[in-house]
């Protein structure tokens, strides 16, 4: 079971071309996963629009406003080892803050994917020093998928 890849699902709900592969995301999954100590069983990846981002920001987390990902994990596992979960993404976004921060769209896509999965693996980012954290480990899994993409 620990060499099998995780189930990652991917479903685009927008006219925006996705440039990361399933295969692609479920080898940066099972990467993550061996160096983080945990396990994906079941990843479903949801882009959408802005209004569809929104309308999920304010019906579960009573936020009115854009973002690029909520995470959502279903399983009870306290031991990280079945992880199952939704990630909204919002490819509009994605796209815009690829040129907001000077970075290739697929870097972009391919750092909300890895922010998803950490969030996932119980990484929170809502003090500063959790914000710093998942700063150092996207970093840290960009470039290990970074070296794949080559």
């Amino acid at each position: 079971m620990a060499d099998e890849l995780p189930d990652i699902q991917i479903f685009n709900q927008t006219n925006v071309s996705i440039p990361l592969e399933q295969s692609f995301c479920e080898a940066i999954a099972k990467q993550l996963s061996d160096k983080e100590e945990c396990s994906f069983n079941f990843v479903e990846i949801v882009y959408v629009d802005e209004d569809k981002i929104v309308q999920i920001n304010s019906e579960h987390l009573d936020r009115d406003y854009i973002t690029d990902i909520i995470t959502f994990r279903y399983d009870d596992s306290d031991h990280n080892k079945e992880i199952e979960g939704t990630m909204f993404c919002c490819a509009p976004r994605i796209v815009e803050q690829a040129k907001e921060f000077n970075e290739s769209p697929e870097r972009e896509f391919l750092r909300i994917y890895i922010h998803g999965l950490l969030h996932l693996a119980g990484y929170e980012d809502q003090s500063p020093e959790q914000k710093e954290q998942m700063t150092q480990k996207e970093e840290f899994y960009l470039e290990i998928a970074a070296k794949r993409l080559k």
